[in-house]
């Protein structure tokens, strides 16, 4: 398995469509930051990843101060949360605010109509959530908008034809339609990823850079495949066929940190992960994650989260069922 698949299956994605529209020039839309997502989708400690698919038309997004244009096929994905706008060109804004959003995400996904009477764009939004801790490595490096054409080959028009269909089948309400339209998402999400992934300079660095190097991706499928084992940094330029100066400097150069300070900070957030969605003991959890005693794993852990795992686990279902009430 690639790295890329290995981290996508542990960090447990979920998604959905929540926004389609006809637009007409002018036409414009103000996405608000991640967090307002945040409020209504997810957990607590759950991170969105706003993404948007234009399958028809022109446009363009602007973030800050930077814009890029966009032409029919391209999919825009938000890793960092930034708030954005997504239109024709300047002078027509429709700001999405908190009630507009909690509109969005619990009705129906149903067609609206955007803009003026001008030529026309169909524009699909969606966000995918999954927890910080497990899904940041993924995110550093990325840029603030990921912009990727999906129109490229017959897989990608394949996938985007999938999405206008099942959108539009979710529109009349029809029957297991906002699951495939949530499972279709995940799987858009991927494909981006995959196809950035594929396009990235040799300069670039961050967790898919290292995903890109045949050296420091094997180093990565075999750490998250097996976080438990009692790994070296010797043992795994073994695993590899690499010596361990010259994997520590490979893998750093990508990362910005050695093997072993990547593996002790994910084997934290795998058991984070755990304490928030198992009741395993604080024991079992520990030596699941590759600590040889539970004394290490409760000072290893209190370091990085703030708090003892018993601790941690306590208080963080507490401010879930708190967030359940509201």
């Amino acid at each position: 398995m690639d790295a890329l698949s290995e981290l996508l299956r542990v960090v447990k994605l979920t998604g959905a469509m929540f926004f389609h529209a006809r637009c007409g020039v002018p036409w414009g839309v103000s996405s608000p930051p991640s967090e307002v997502f945040g409020r209504h989708v997810g957990s607590p400690s759950s991170h969105i990843i706003e993404f948007h698919l234009l399958s028809e038309g022109r446009g363009y997004v602007r973030v800050g101060e930077e814009s890029m244009p966009l032409s029919a096929g391209d999919v825009i994905l938000m890793p960092h949360g930034d708030p954005h706008y997504l239109g024709s060109g300047p002078g027509y804004e429709h700001e999405v605010d908190e009630e507009d959003m909690r509109a969005l995400l619990t009705g129906q996904l149903t067609e609206s109509r955007l803009g003026g009477d001008g030529e026309g764009a169909r524009l699909i939004c969606g966000y995918l959530a999954s927890e910080k801790g497990l899904i940041q490595p993924l995110l550093d490096g990325l840029p603030r908008v990921v912009r990727v054409n999906i129109r490229a080959d017959a897989q990608g028009a394949m996938l985007e034809s999938m999405i206008r269909h099942a959108v539009d089948q979710a529109s009349g309400a029809a029957p297991g339609s906002r699951a495939i339209v949530a499972h279709l998402a995940e799987v858009l999400f991927a494909e981006v990823l995959r196809r950035y992934l594929l396009h990235l300079s040799p300069s670039r660095t961050g967790w898919l850079a290292g995903a890109a190097d045949p050296v420091v991706g094997r180093a990565l499928v075999v750490l998250h495949q097996r976080p438990g084992e009692p790994w070296t940094i010797d043992r795994l330029a073994r695993e590899v066929g690499l010596s361990s100066s010259a994997l520590t400097e490979r893998f750093s150069r990508c990362l910005g940190q050695g093997p072993m300070g990547y593996l002790a900070n994910w084997r934290l957030e795998l058991a984070a992960e755990s304490l928030r969605t198992t009741n395993r003991s604080v024991l079992q959890i520990a030596g699941e994650v590759g600590y040889e005693s539970e004394a290490a794993f409760n000072r290893a852990f209190k370091r990085r989260f703030e708090a003892p795992p018993a601790r941690y686990r306590r208080e963080w279902r507490a401010g879930d069922a708190r967030r359940l009430r509201t």
